[in-house]
This record gives structure tokens, C-alpha cells and sequence, in this order.
């Protein structure tokens, strides 16, 4: 009303700029446009700054910088607002460093290189843009810096992950001024990021001095880093001192127990939640108790938390996602596809964790028919996507079609790429792709070329070389991984245990089992033992495999029994594999194979009475042994085959060539 009152008394030329200021308030753009166009050549320099930054506040940020580039060209004057609104809009975009370098000089030009504000806002645009020494450069060259000017350049090295030179510029800052709240979040956001524990005790040291750590933000953050750290002592003190356990300070530790592996407290920190009067769990509890879950198969505790969510409707995506992986991880598929088809956002991430529960559930068909989905529908495919259809063609024996995705990387994201974590996980991926094919010579190729080998790249190398017989080449390997300082981690020395147990290296794998605790620190599990076991029954020592048995201290899985049971059955020694097989019925009373197999063992000394009853216990129990099963990429496409199917349309052909086969096995003996 007013507006209109202006335009018919022709006063609207005086109070456009507070008519431009009210609609920018209420962002009204279509309003603020009217007004700026009805006049425009005669607008002011305080009229375009205002319309520049109301597409900033709205987020238009490239139609901003349009705005501000036709400004240049009508040749309206600048003044020292123009350039702060315009390095919001380019630190939003996260634009090349080449513009902000730009206008960093048009500015210098104005004489604007001393004034404090755009100082600020241009050291934000170069650390936006991934220059963080071209902001430092600037930092060092002003004459005046406040509070701002010193955290801007601290989050500059944060996010570089470069701990020790933001904490070097901390302690400078600290003898020109006292840093704020915001600073020190700043400090503790890097610190969550490092590796070291000496520098993050000293922050929280400067919080509490300060009094910073009154600041519930602070506190937070705090409570997160030592989380980070794995350091549960810290965790549970800090924790004790919070005045009021809220949502967030409750995430946090249920994010820490989940990464501990701890189901349990997780389960009871998830009531402690629910029992409070002001504060309750929300959807980012949810999703951390139901991921925690996922991690531990912890089926029942799982699904109270489905109800939930179905009773209460508090879900979105990213919820669903992770009941998806739940449901995968404990082996209901079936579930896990429901879900899949439940969610209308489909992110990279949820399309990632489908693939992945077919995967983990043996579905590697399933897998790749998915990808092709994505595919049809022009998705962008993420690094994490291709990593996850690799690993179903390697457990497919896909060479062919793995090679094909191998060249398309090198075309497409290799070539050129910056190195970083998921280049180096897809190329860890590729290498277990030839590996797990065979292909020894493409694997070496592969490895060999890889500029940066962590520990993964490394255990992985050891672990194909193992599987397919190379024993004496794995332990090579693993002593030019000690040459090179790369520290091994437990499946390292599962992999290198396997190595010698399938070369019969028994002196040498027993030297690495012992090394393992005495030389490097790690603590043998069941799984190496489990190694140690197997190592020594193929080469028929089964009374020493059984005294590793008997005198550990963890309880012992049906694994160990079974390799036990497998070198009893290849040495004919009936008194250990019936033992073993007894052992395994106690922990797997459902496993119609071990029925089979003390089945077999009986009827191979004639003890018939035995034989009966136990078929009579599977007919009973309704058990049947899963039927094995296999495949071959033939032609590019991958033929899977079951045992005892003849649904094939080539199945005579194929029994035919499987009878050649074996005839002329046993005429080599």
C-alpha cells in the first residue's frame, strides 16, 4: 500500500532504496526486481549492493555474480560493501581461486586492501577454494586482525586436516588476543580430524582455563573428540560432568559404543533417552541405534526398533536407508529389497547399501541387474558405487566384464584425478578383482602402478597371493610392506597365517603366529587361531591342532571345529573327526551339513544303526544341506550352475564335458 502510494505521487525515486531494504527483509525478489528495474539507470551504488545481496540470502548465488558483473559493465561505482557480498556468493559456490584472486585485485585497486571486513571475507574465499596459502599470504599482510581474521585462517588449516600448523597459529593468536567460542570450536572441529592425542589434552586443557568449556557447544565438541580418539575413560568422565544429557551429547556416545562395537550400551543408552522428561530421541538417534545394530546383527534389538519407527512415523530416507543395511547385514533380504522400493529419495548412498546387501547375502547377480538399473536411469555413479559392483564381479570370477570397468575408471577418474581415499580404495578394489580372478600377472601390474599402498592394499595383495598357493610370494610381500614402514593390522597376519597354512609352512607360520603378540603388539583371536588350527591339520599334526583347541581361552566356533573335522576326515583319523563333528552339533544343531558329514563318517566304518538315526534326526527336523554352487563368465556372460540342477539348456552337453573331465583326471591318478 505504501509502495503504490509512492508510485502515484511520484516519491518513489527518493525512498527506493528503503522500498528495496523492506522487500529484501521479507525476501520478496520479485518485489526487490520491480523496484530496481523501474529506474535503473539511475540507481546507486547502495541499490545494487542491496539487490546483489538478496540473491545472496536467498542463494542465488551465480545470478548474483551476474548481477555484479553487468554492474561493472554499466560502470557503476563500487564501495566497500559491493566486495563483501560478492565473496559471499563466491565462497558459497566454492568458485576457482582464479576469480577470487580477481576480484582481490579490483578490490586492491579501490584501495580496499586495508579494510578489515573484506580482508575477512576474501581470506573465507581463498580458504573456500582450496587456496589456503594464498589466504595466509593475505593474513600475514594485514595490519589489523581481530577475533574473525585469526578463526577464518585456523578453519583454513582444519579443514586442509593440517592439525599442527592450526595449532601453531592457536597459540600465536593467543599472544595477540583471547580466543572466543567460536575459535576454539573451530580448533576442536580439526582436532577431531588428528591422530594425536598430545595437542587435542592441551585444547581441552585451554577450555576449561578459560572457562570455554561452560559453552555447551564447546562441551560437545569436546565429548565428540575424545570419541574420535576411541578413548572411552575420557568419554565416560566428560560425559558424567554434563549438567543436562540431551539429545546431542547422548548421539555422541552412542556413535562412540556403536564404532566400540558394544550393542548393549547402546541398547541401554537408547532407554536412558526414551526415559527422559524434557529431551527425546530423534531421527539422527534412530539411525545411530539401528546402525549399531546392523554392525553387531543384533536381529531382535533391531526390529523393537522398526516398530518404533512404524508406531511412531518418525522416519525419512536416510532412516530407511539404514534399516535397509540392517535387514542386509542379518541376512533378510528380502526385508532389506522391501524398504528399497519403500524409499521415493534414492540417494547414492541407499542405491550403495542395496548392492552391497546383495553382496553380503550371495545375491551377485542381484547386484549387477541393480547397477544396470542405475545406469538406465543416467545416475551419477559414485567411486563407493563402482567399488561395490567390482566386488560383485570378483566374487562372480567376472574377469572380463571387471576389466571392462577397469578401463572405463582410467578413462573417466583416473586420468588426471587428484589422489585421494576412494581413488585409492578403487584401485584396492581392482586389484581384488584380478586377484580373486587369477589373473596374477594383471594383479602385480595393478599393484605395482599403485602410488599409494596403505595397509588395505597390502593385506589384499597378501591375501590373493595366499588363496591361490603362493606362499612363499606372500611372505615376500610382507616383508617388503615392513621395509616400506607400513604397519600390519590383524588380517594382515590372517592372511599370512592362510599363506603358510595352504604351503605347509609350518615353522614359518608358527613364528608369525608368535610374532604377532611379541613383535608387533596385536593380540592372536579366534580367527588366528583358527589359522594356526588348520595349519597344523593339513599337515596331519592333529594331535597339536587339538591341544590349541583345548587350551584357549576363547570359547571355540564351529569354524575351528570344522577345520579340525576337515583334517581328521583327509588323515582317516575316525576318533578326532567324530569328536570334532560332536562338537559342531552342540553349536549348530540346525546345520543339516554336519548331519551329512558324521552321516558319512559313520557309514565309512559301517556302523549302519548311526547312519539311520541320524537321517532319521534331519527327516525329522526338516533339514537339507544347502546345495553348493558356482559360475563361469563365458562369452561375457556369466553362466551359474547348482548342484544336482539340470535346468540348463546345455545340461547334457555339460555333464558330457564334466564326465571327460573326470575320466581324464583318473587317468593321471
Amino acid at each position: 500500500m505504501t509502495h503504490a502510494f509512492l508510485i502515484v505521487s511520484n516519491a518513489l525515486a527518493s525512498s527506493a532504496s528503503k522500498i528495496l531494504t523492506l522487500y529484501s527483509q521479507f525476501q520478496d525478489l520479485d518485489s526487490v526486481l520491480g523496484v530496481f528495474k523501474m529506474d535503473e539507470p539511475n540507481n546507486t551504488p547502495m541499490m545494487w549492493n542491496l539487490i546483489l545481496r538478496s540473491h545472496v540470502d536467498l542463494g542465488l548465488f551465480h545470478s548474483a555474480l551476474s548481477l555484479y558483473n553487468n554492474m561493472r559493465q554499466k560502470g557503476v561505482p563500487h564501495d566497500n560493501f559491493t566486495f563483501p557480498i560478492v565473496n559471499r556468493a563466491l565462497s558459497s559456490i566454492r568458485i576457482d581461486v582464479v576469480y577470487g584472486k580477481m576480484i582481490h585485485c579490483v578490490a586492491t585497486q579501490m584501495g580496499l586492501d586495508e579494510d578489515l571486513y573484506f580482508c575477512n571475507t576474501m581470506i573465507d574465499v581463498y580458504v573456500k577454494c582450496g587456496c589456503v596459502c594464498c589466504a595466509r599470504h593475505l593474513f600475514e599482510e594485514m595490519w589489523l586482525r581481530d577475533v574473525v581474521s585469526w578463526t577464518l585462517m585456523i578453519a583454513g588449516y582444519g579443514s586442509e586436516r593440517n592439525v599442527s600448523m592450526a595449532y601453531d597459529l592457536f597459540n600465536k593468536m593467543r599472544m595477540e588476543l583471547e580466543p572466543n567460542s567460536i575459535t576454539l570450536i573451530v580448533m576442536l572441529q580439526a582436532c577431531c580430524a588428528s591422530t594425536t592425542l598430545k595437542k587435542d589434552t592441551q585444547i581441552h586443557g585451554y577450555a576449561v582455563k578459560s572457562g570455554l568449556l561452560m559453552d555447551w557447544s564447546v562441551k560437545s565438541l569436546v565429548l565428540r573428540m575424545y570419541a574420535s580418539k576411541g578413548w572411552a575413560e575420557e568419554v565416560e568422565l566428560l560425559f558424567s560432568e554434563v549438567n543436562m544429557k540431551d539429545v546431542a551429547s547422548l548421539n555422541i556416545l552412542i556413535s562412540f559404543y556403536s564404532s566400540e562395537g558394544n550393542p548393549n550400551r547402546v541398547a541401554g543408552l537408547f532407554k536412558a533417552m526414551q526415559s527422559l522428561e524434557v529431551h527425546s530421541w530423534n531421527i539422527e538417534t534412530l539411525t545411530l541405534v539401528i546402525s549399531a545394530f546392523a554392525k553387531s546383527g543384533s536381529i531382535c534389538e533391531g526390529e523393537v526398533i522398526h516398530c518404533l519407527i512404524m508406531k511412531t512415523g518418525f522416519s525419512d530416507d536416510i532412516l530407511l536407508t539404514s534399516l535397509l543395511d540392517f535387514y542386509a547385514k542379518c541376512g533378510k533380504l528380502e526385508i532389506s529389497i522391501q524398504l528399497f522400493r519403500e524409499i521415493h529419495f534414492k540417494s547414492n548412498i541407499t542405491w550403495s547399501a542395496m548392492m552391497s546387501g546383495f553382496i553380503q547375502n550371495g545375491s551377485f547377480m542381484e547386484a549387477i541387474v541393480l547397477f544396470q538399473q542405475m545406469q538406465s536411469e543416467n545416475l551419477i555413479i559414485v567411486p563407493e558405487i563402482w567399488r561395490t559392483l567390482l566386488d560383485a564381479y570378483a566374487n562372480l570370477g567376472a574377469l572380463k566384464l571387471g576389466k571392462v570397468v577397469h578401463g572405463y575408471l582410467i578413462k573417466n577418474l583416473f586420468n588426471g584425478a587428484v589422489e585421494g581415499t576412494f581413488h585409492l580404495e578403487l584401485e584396492t578394489s581392482i586389484l581384488n578383482m584380478y586377484l580373486k580372478g587369477g589373473n596374477m600377472s594383471s594383479a602385480k601390474a595393478c599393484f605395482d602402478s599403485m602410488p599409494v599402498k596403505d595397509v588395505v592394499a597390502w593385506t589384499t595383495m597378501i591375501e590373493g597371493l595366499s588363496s591361490h598357493g603362493f606362499g612363499f610370494q606372500a611372505l615376500k610381500y610382507f616383508n617388503l610392506m615392513i621395509e616400506q614402514r607400513v604397519q600390519p593390522n590383524s588380517v594382515t597376519f590372517l592372511s599370512l597365517l592362510s599363506a603358510c597354512s595352504h604351503s605347509g609352512l609350518v615353522n614359518v607360520g608358527c613364528n608369525i603366529y608368535h610374532s604377532m603378540k611379541w613383535c608387533f603388539g596385536i593380540e592372536p583371536t579366534l580367527d588366528h587361531h583358527t589359522c594356526i588350527v588348520d595349519l597344523f591339520g593339513r599337515c596331519g599334526m592333529l594331535k597339536e591342532a587339538l591341544a590349541i583347541i583345548l587350551k584357549m581361552i576363547i570359547l571355540p566356533d564351529s569354524r575351528i571345529w570344522g577345520a579340525l573335522l576337515a583334517a581328521s576326515r583327509v588323515y582317516g583319523n575316525k576318533k578326532f573327526g567324530e569328536y570334532a563333528a560332536r562338537r559342531l552339533l552342540e553349536l549348530e544343531p540346525d546345520n543339516a551339513g554336519y548331519y551329512t558329514l558324521l552321516s558319512n563318517m559313520g557309514a565309512s566304518v559301517g556302523r549302519w544303526n548311526e547312519v539311520e538315526e541320524l537321517r532319521r534326526v534331519m527327516s525329522e527336523r526338516d533339514l537339507k544341506k544347502k546345495p553348493g554352487w558356482s559360475c563361469i563368465e563365458v562369452k561375457d556372460v556369466i553362466q551359474g550352475f547348482v548342484s544336482g540342477d539340470i535346468s540348463h539348456p546345455e545340461v547334457e552337453e555339460i555333464y558330457e564335458a564334466l564326465g571327460r573331465l573326470s575320466r581324464v583326471a583318473q587317468d593321471f591318478g
